[in-house]
């Protein structure tokens, strides 16, 4: 069951959420997958996906990095969604918290992938809170900058037909401190949240 914790709706009618649930029952187009660069997904939320998903998630997956290389923070790869309720499984590169430029690198993933689902024809997205688990990014500064980066992709591109950005997470210490982020960028700054 997810729960919607915030939400934001823009004048044109995009809306942006912050759900407490589990990424892999989400009912939207794609799903964001917090994946490293050769797209092994064994644990964390890749491994979610794939157990969820199935298997083919896995071959597409090792397909598409012996036909592209290794997947960077500015070109996320895309895959089916096999048995999950979405279409599809977009693969972002997030950084391992503390190598060079990492604030921008996890910003690049979370534009590109938003980019990506627009190319892709997408309506609604939901992802995780990339680079917050194993990768060690701080949740604090990790939502700052994605909350700033889909506020921007919105600005930026108004009449985009992505409709749903839904950020999902799952476990209630990351839910309460992506809330309290929330609060002070984002309700602060909108009556309308």
């Amino acid at each position: 069951m997810s729960e919607v914790k915030r939400a934001h709706t823009f004048s044109n009618g995009q809306c942006f959420e912050l759900v407490q649930g589990d990424l892999t029952l989400q009912e939207v187009d794609a799903i964001v997958n917090a994946a490293n660069e050769h797209l092994e997904h064994g644990g964390g939320v890749a491994g979610a996906i794939v157990r969820k998903g199935g298997w083919v998630i896995q071959e597409e997956s090792d397909r598409w990095v012996q036909q592209h290389g290794p997947v960077t923070h500015a070109t996320p790869a895309y895959t089916t969604a096999g048995q999950l309720p979405c279409k599809y499984v977009i693969h972002a590169v997030g950084p391992i918290w503390g190598v060079n430029n990492a604030d921008e690198k996890l910003a690049t993933a979370v534009f590109s992938s938003l980019r990506l689902a627009e190319s892709l024809g997408l309506h609604s997205i939901a992802l995780p809170a990339i680079s917050t688990g194993i990768f060690g990014f701080p949740k604090d500064r990790a939502a700052r900058i994605i909350f700033h980066t889909i506020l921007e992709y919105f600005k930026q591109n108004p009449q985009s037909q992505l409709r749903l950005v839904r950020l999902t997470l799952l476990d209630k210490a990351t839910v309460e401190e992506f809330i309290r982020i929330w609060d002070e960028q984002i309700k602060a700054s909108s009556p309308s949240t």
